[in-house]
């Protein structure tokens, strides 16, 4: 099959809600290991991204993190070097491959990719075995907050060092906060925010950007909403999947200092987008 557009599939499956419906996350897999190079891709985490990145070019658009992003991603990692890195929301792994390469030849210990569907939990996983991350690299089903607490409680999170947010926008915010709460997010601590333009994450961009003066004052209000601002469709097409959301309650610790900005970047169709960096300094 020839490559097609990938930006007028991204806009026709989005406005159909289609995603994660048609089973082209198992079909991905079956393009991988029936590769004439499968021998080639085995043990190579580019390799095995470079098959990824074939399928959604010439089959079915994948909702990857993409070459511009990841790049921002990548070079925060040889910079802040962690030995820990946290990714919540792996799909179907490109980024989980990419990350956790870059982590280990950082010097770094250990990737914990979180997944909350277990299907795409199941893709991530066959293809982190063949990338040869398996060393690396630990898949965790569930959803988010409780997929944290658990590693937490187990003794096999202590802190984060670097966590890339990519999963259900709405939340971003209150992972965050159980994060903080649990003193996993400390001084040192940074953080890098996928889609804060595309779809957006105002709450998360407030949070944030926000003094300390400021985010105690909200923490003592009540009324604010998870969702404010987030485009509602994105709320919907998780609904459709999960049912309704149920959030955690942390309050977090708003006395951690952030010093936060926004690089632009682009999605892989094209469209502008941007990942937001933020650290704790204090």
């Amino acid at each position: 099959m020839g490559s097609f557009d990938q930006s007028k599939a991204y806009a026709a499956q989005e406005k159909e809600g289609s995603f994660f419906d048609d089973g082209r996350e198992i079909e991905l897999l079956h393009f991988v290991y029936s590769h004439p190079k499968i021998q080639e891709i085995r043990g190579s985490p580019t390799k095995v991204r470079d098959a990824i990145d074939e399928y959604g070019r010439t089959k079915k658009y994948l909702m990857n993190v993409g070459e511009d992003k990841g790049k921002i991603v990548t070079d925060l990692i040889a910079e802040v070097k962690p030995k820990t890195m946290v990714e919540l929301g792996g799909y179907v792994g490109y980024s989980c491959i990419l990350f956790g390469d870059a982590v280990r030849k950082a010097g770094g210990e250990r990737y914990f990719s979180l997944e909350r569907d277990p299907a795409f939990a199941a893709v991530i996983m066959s293809l982190v075995d063949l990338a040869g991350l398996s060393d690396v690299v630990k898949v965790v089903v569930g959803s988010s907050d409780e997929s944290i607490a658990r590693l937490y409680s187990s003794g096999q999170l202590k802190h984060i060092d670097l966590m890339f947010l990519d999963h259900y926008k709405p939340a971003y915010t209150t992972d965050l906060k159980l994060c903080e709460e649990l003193k996993l997010v400390t001084k040192g601590t940074v953080l890098a925010a996928d889609n804060v333009i595309k779809p957006g994450n105002p709450p998360y961009l407030e949070y944030v950007r926000s003094s300390v003066e400021e985010k105690v004052k909200k923490a003592n209000e009540s009324g604010s909403s998870n969702t404010e601002g987030i485009a509602e469709k994105n709320v919907k097409m998780y609904e459709k999947r999960y049912g309704e959301a149920v959030f955690n309650q942390s309050k977090g610790n708003p006395n951690l200092v952030y010093e936060s900005k926004l690089v632009n970047s682009y999605e892989p169709t094209g469209e502008p987008d941007g990942v937001e960096i933020t650290r704790c300094v204090g």
